[in-house]
């Protein structure tokens, strides 16, 4: 990993995009510090503390915001708006036709007007979000000043709000002007400036007595081995042999050489993880925003989905599963692949072209992705049940399911580097 950031430092083109993305984070932690006006930031720090202790759905919240929530900033609602936008119009574009065939048919004219369409709609989520977060430093002791009244009110909802669509512009300068997907850097970002407080509690509660001497290094060797494990499973890939037929053009010879489909095991990355967690983490959410929709079934729901516990990780488990293939379905069409092998005059060794072949890679793609979707679900699974096993480690095992997220994130911008330096290889071997 080291060496790759290395030979793409030695490259200026990579070396500019490299530093472009370490100072949009940055602006992305400075803004994490900025707190907002009308706002006690100690106050806070003390309400947060007990959240953090118990691991709920705020502790959460926190640890994806990179601690800008305990301090009331400017950053408090992260990405989550923009993440609830991106998993509505994803399900929208499946269950309206007319919008997959504008997708399609358009082209990037297609894909602009979905990111438009997602961009309005995070922001009614980050005005949406940011009233009910507001709500609930209302309801608390001495967050909020008592001289904010309505003009106060305002303040703070709007500012809750351009904090979000700020850090949404930020993750599209990473996408145009940065290196890898820029959500997911500053996401990677949060959660990393988290970990040392993470590992303070951890120690804390091994000198307090709460986590035996065994138990912690049994824990430290666990997520040694998840990492080993996270970073095997998404390296893998299923190759599937294709053969091209041999054409002759004049006096020449094209064609008859040997390639591959290569399948990875974990095709859609660290997205299912965040889209569940972000799915599974909105009742709760509204709850807290607004108490008193706590009440009759949604309530007894909200109450059984608690962070950590056994139905929480079974929801957690099978949104996993589905968003593994949801994604799969969107990024990779079989039927596609199989035309334009058709149309090169490749196939596979043993299956006929078109629909046959489309049908083979279908049902290898769908195999794989089952294998990777039920080992993400797993990994995410675990912590959980050491939290179970011992409740001082609940706000660690928080950590240790969005250590999935780091792990990812840093292996798919390594492998974008990697990418775009064996792009400007070929570049400049053409030229």
């Amino acid at each position: 990993m080291f060496s790759v950031f290395r030979n793409a430092w030695k490259v200026q083109d990579l070396r500019k995009k490299i530093l472009f993305t370490a100072f949009v984070i940055l602006i992305f932690r400075l803004g994490c510090n900025i707190t907002v006006p009308f706002l006690d930031s100690t106050a806070m720090g003390n309400l947060f503390q007990g959240y953090s202790e118990s691991g709920n759905i705020f502790s959460y919240l926190n640890i994806m915001s990179g601690g800008a929530m305990e301090k009331a900033t400017i950053f408090s609602l992260s990405i989550s708006p923009y993440i609830n936008a991106s998993i509505i119009m994803q399900l929208l574009m499946v269950a309206i036709p007319p919008l997959e065939r504008m997708m399609k048919e358009d082209g990037e004219r297609g894909k602009k007007i979905m990111e438009s369409w997602t961009r309005y709609l995070s922001i009614a989520f980050s005005f949406l979000l940011g009233f009910g977060y507001y709500t609930v430093l209302k309801n608390a002791a001495n967050v909020v000043s008592e001289s904010a009244g309505v003009f106060g009110a305002l303040v703070i909802v709007f500012t809750f709000a351009a904090g979000a669509t700020i850090i949404m512009w930020l993750g599209e300068q990473i996408n145009d002007k940065g290196i890898g997907n820029g959500i997911s850097i500053l996401l990677f970002a949060g959660i990393v400036s988290r970990i040392p407080s993470l590992a303070n509690i951890f120690v804390a509660n091994i000198q307090a007595g709460a986590v035996n001497a065994i138990l912690a290094v049994v824990f430290l060797i666990g997520i040694v081995a998840m990492i080993a494990f996270v970073v095997f499973v998404t390296n893998g890939e299923r190759r599937i042999p294709v053969q091209y037929a041999k054409q002759v053009k004049g006096r020449k010879m094209y064609g008859g050489q040997n390639t591959n489909i290569p399948l990875k095991v974990n095709m859609t990355g660290v997205l299912p993880i965040i889209f569940a967690q972000s799915f599974v983490m909105l009742p709760p959410t509204i709850v807290n925003f607004f108490p008193s929709l706590n009440k009759g079934w949604f309530g007894a729901v909200v109450s059984a989905i608690n962070v950590g516990g056994w139905l929480y990780t079974v929801v957690m488990f099978l949104l996993i599963i589905f968003f593994s293939y949801f994604y799969t379905v969107i990024t990779f069409n079989p039927v596609e692949v199989a035309n334009n092998l058709k149309k090169n005059g490749g196939f596979i060794m043993g299956i006929r072209p078109g629909k046959p072949t489309a049908d083979f890679i279908t049902k290898s793609l769908n195999r794989i992705t089952l294998i990777g979707a039920v080992f993400l679900g797993l990994v995410s699974a675990i912590p959980n049940f050491v939290a179970m096993v011992n409740s001082s480690l609940a706000s660690v095992a928080i950590g240790g399911t969005t250590l999935l997220i780091v792990v990812g994130v840093a292996l798919e911008t390594v492998k974008t580097l990697e990418s775009q330096m064996l792009m400007r290889h070929y570049k400049g071997f053409l030229e």
